[in-house]
């Protein structure tokens, strides 16, 4: 594959399709390289909902309010970003004339970032961004996408445990299954763009994928990348979360398997029979004969009840158990919560007005 052609800014590379996929893991080796720069992501996926509520995006004043309030989620990370600060009307004023889109003032914020630290690739680590990517194409020609494929049945066992997703091996199994048939699609319809690795060939060869990988986006790559012990932003990162505490080691081969414990048969089941082809595709054996029914909107409905019961005790149990964790997480759900509720109070005001006058 030709090297990238370089730009006058980095080159934008995002990491695809799903979070729970190693993804810290493979940000953080390929930090140690000064030509790479991929801080902890805005995950705007969750931003996304509120949008709307901007109404138009052409007038001045709503996109103003947007890039402020962009400004004000980096700002709420529960992981700062190291040594920049962003001024809310510059990055409006710098993006006059350009597609007015949630997704340009994020990358703006994020290369200006990789350009602060003299990086030549900015990664953002959002990975739910992929049902995003073809407007993120349009915006950026020249993007590239590093996509993640993990076992199915290791990755929703730890989704299962994990308060960013769902409580519920059906429903992450689905979300598995979306989100990796986006992906996929994308690299068969965008080859030259789209560099797909297996996670587990990462576990067996550390340093093959990362050569993969600096090859397809144009840095060098370095030895110390295998040496995360020596990393002060993964040893910092183990601390803020019981997620990210195995990121201050070496990732252990025999840890692939840990789902045999983890899920019941009848789980590894449901997932086999749910994601079947795409298994066959990234050539993952099924230990089943992956005929579990088809979930009905009953069954999943119950799922969603038994998955939010879940979530609500999660959130519990993390206060009193990392209550550091729980504040980090709380500051940003709690700004989210606060942009939905002006932004209603403001649409529910200009419909009474309207209604008046």
């Amino acid at each position: 594959m030709n090297q990238p052609q370089r730009t006058t800014r980095p080159l934008p590379l995002l990491m695809i399709p799903l979070r729970r996929c190693g993804s810290h893991a493979l940000r953080l080796r390929l930090n140690a390289s000064p030509q790479f720069h991929s801080p902890y992501p805005l995950h705007i996926v969750d931003f996304m909902p509120l949008v709307p509520l901007y109404g138009d995006l052409r007038n001045d004043n709503a996109y103003r309010q947007l890039v402020k309030d962009v400004v004000g989620l980096q700002q709420a990370s529960m992981v700062p970003w190291p040594e920049v600060h962003f001024d809310a009307e510059d990055v409006f004023q710098s993006l006059q004339g350009e597609p007015r889109s949630v997704h340009r003032i994020v990358w703006e914020l994020l290369l200006r970032s990789a350009e602060k630290h003299g990086a030549h690739v900015a990664m953002d680590k959002a990975l739910d961004s992929v049902h995003y990517a073809n407007e993120l194409m349009a915006l950026f020609p020249h993007m590239r996408f590093l996509n993640v494929v993990r076992d199915p049945r290791a990755q929703v066992a730890s989704m299962n445990r994990a308060i960013i997703h769902d409580f519920d091996t059906t429903l992450n199994a689905l979300a598995w299954v979306k989100a990796h048939t986006t992906g996929r699609a994308l690299a068969l319809r965008y080859p030259d763009r789209v560099l797909t690795i297996r996670y587990e060939d990462f576990l067996s060869d550390q340093e093959t994928t990362l050569r993969r990988i600096c090859h397809f986006i144009g840095i060098e790559f370095l030895p110390q990348m295998l040496d995360i012990e020596a990393s002060q932003e993964a040893q910092d990162l183990s601390r803020m979360s019981a997620l990210w505490e195995s990121n201050r080691f070496a990732p252990l081969p025999a840890n692939k398997d840990k789902f045999k414990t983890q899920l019941q048969p009848q789980e590894i089941e449901t997932i086999e029979s749910l994601a079947l082809e795409l298994m066959h595709h990234y050539g993952y054996e099924i230990m089943t004969k992956a005929q579990a029914p088809e979930p009905t909107p009953a069954v999943l409905a119950q799922c969603h009840q038994n998955s939010e019961k879940l979530r609500s005790e999660a959130w519990e149990q993390l206060l009193r158990n990392a209550p550091r964790d729980y504040a980090a997480r709380r500051v940003r759900a709690d700004y989210l919560a606060s942009v939905r509720e002006r932004l209603q109070n403001i649409s529910a005001t200009e419909t009474r007005a309207a209604a008046l006058s």
